[in-house]
């Protein structure tokens, strides 16, 4: 991704809005594992510069892959190549329709000649095991009501208003609908680049003109890995569907906040371990008078709670005189006040 920093550095407005959305286009490859090819980033950099159009750039990948067939079917080198053009072509458009049909639009572009059902809502009903839900997946829309699953969506957020709201409960909104229309999943695949594309284009409808798409190009399985977390839930285990996690995405998206998008944190086995950090106190204390040499990476490892996390408990026991710090911190000890 860091091919094209050097034209965002530059300050080139053209070449800015270009290198924009092909770090974007690529880095939207993350959310099904895919990466570009060196020929595709190469041919990139010229489209930037001006050398060649956007047509040509698709053209020249069309004739790179009539001469070099993937080795193996799971290589989809050619898939990434050809999507990431076709990303960076319609974010460079002014052009955007608010309607279902352009939603199958965009999957349609993207994956024409690619994927057999392009554009096409699914026939049939999909799973998909996840690693955030530790094998489990998201129950998606059936294929019985995709149709009018898709356009009920669509009809219930036109007729949103969104006059009066503040930022945060606009970001509330826009990620509880992109969330929905997420989960009914009306494709076989691609509907997270598919979604990710509609989504940009409806932010800049909605007068969001300067978003910061990097989120887009290097966090893009964070953003999927949140619209899965928001449509899941198993009571039984004391998991609930949360936007939250979405939420934070679009905060740094909108409002160039700076919440910490890390994909280890949206793991259920957060959820579903027992609740430390409102017992941590306690179970530091303990494992400190079973053991006064006990380290804090030792804590750490043995809580499975970050190191930063024990520090600032062992902080806190400190304030409440439960513990006392003997010797220097390589040989010294924990005095452990008794109950």
């Amino acid at each position: 991704m860091e091919n094209f920093d050097e034209y965002l550095r530059q300050g080139e407005p053209n070449k800015v809005s270009k290198a924009t959305a092909w770090k974007t286009a690529i880095g939207l490859q993350q959310v099904d594992g895919l990466k570009p090819s060196e020929y595709l980033i190469e041919t990139a950099k010229q489209n930037i510069e001006g050398n060649i159009s956007i047509d040509e750039v698709k053209q020249r990948i069309e004739n790179y892959y009539k001469q070099h067939s993937p080795k193996t079917n799971e290589d989809r080198t050619e898939e990434a190549d050809k999507v990431s053009a076709r990303i960076a072509e319609l974010l460079s458009e002014q052009t955007f329709t608010f309607s279902p049909a352009a939603y199958l639009s965009i999957h349609r572009r993207l994956f024409l000649n690619i994927y057999e059902f392009a554009g096409k809502i699914r026939e049939y009903n999909i799973t998909k095991k996840e690693w955030v839900l530790d094998g489990e997946t998201v129950l998606y829309g059936s294929a019985d009501s995709l149709q009018e699953t898709l356009e009920y969506d669509f009809e219930q957020e036109k007729k949103f208003r969104y006059r009066g709201l503040s930022e945060k409960e606009i970001i509330k909104h826009i990620a509880n609908f992109i969330s929905n229309l997420w989960q009914i999943h009306v494709f076989g695949e691609g509907n997270t680049r598919t979604t990710a594309v509609f989504l940009i284009q409806y932010l800049r409808k909605l007068g969001f003109k300067n978003v910061n798409n990097e989120l887009f190009a290097n966090h893009s399985l964070y953003f999927r890995n949140a619209l899965v977390r928001a449509n899941y839930e198993d009571l039984s285990k004391g998991i609930y569907r949360t936007e939250k996690y979405l939420t934070a995405f679009l905060s740094n998206l909108l409002l160039k906040e700076n919440h910490l998008l890390k994909n280890r944190d949206l793991h259920i086995l957060a959820d579903t371990a027992p609740p430390l950090f409102e017992t941590a106190n306690e179970a530091v204390f303990l494992l400190m008078k079973q053991n006064n040499k006990i380290t804090a990476d030792a804590i750490s490892k043995q809580l499975k709670i970050s190191l930063s996390t024990v520090r600032r408990k062992i902080k806190e026991l400190k304030t409440n005189q439960e513990i006392e710090r003997v010797g220097n911190n390589k040989t010294g000890h924990w005095r452990v006040k008794e109950a």
